[in-house]
């Protein structure tokens, strides 16, 4: 039988390894209940967080033709950014071929019309976990930085599941 890892703070086993609604992973202390009302752990509060492993895609750098890899910064933003890439941290500069892409979120064509307009609807799902529906006209001017086209949004509950 395996030895558990323990506790560095009590010396209680360490839980189970456990995903958030982000992505990433982390492992706690057996002696320590999350309280999702408070949203704070109850009991000892160590928390150990699991590094993410960047995870090899199957498509190729625009830039170079490289494999590009999924990989999650330590704030839980995701990319996908080029195998060639990498960081020098001695001198402190990217080293290599510089392509990043960041992934916002995902979106899934609804068959509902928005209230507002009469345009279709999309299920848009933050890279957090949490969906709205929301108008496909939608857009943001990132030079302006306002909102372009309908503005219909609706929060959904999160386990809200598309008909």
């Amino acid at each position: 039988m395996e030895e558990k890892e323990k506790c560095p703070k009590c010396g209680a086993d360490l839980g189970d390894v456990v995903e958030t609604a982000s992505g990433r992973k982390l492992q706690r202390c057996s002696k320590s209940v999350w309280n999702s009302e408070t949203r704070k752990n109850e009991g000892c509060d160590f928390v150990k967080w699991i590094p993410f492993e960047p995870q090899p895609l199957e498509e190729k750098c625009p830039k170079c033709g490289k494999n590009l890899v999924l990989q999650m910064t330590r704030f839980g933003k995701k990319m996908k950014k080029c195998s060639g890439g990498g960081w020098d941290k001695e001198v402190r500069k990217a080293t290599g071929c510089d392509y990043i892409e960041w992934i916002n979120g995902t979106i899934e064509k609804l068959d509902e019309k928005c209230p507002e307009c009469g345009e279709p609807l999309v299920l848009f799902t933050t890279n957090a976990g949490k969906k709205m529906k929301k108008c496909s006209t939608a857009g943001w001017d990132k030079e302006k930085r306002v909102a372009t086209g309908c503005t219909y949004v609706e929060w959904l509950k999160a386990d809200y599941m598309p008909a």
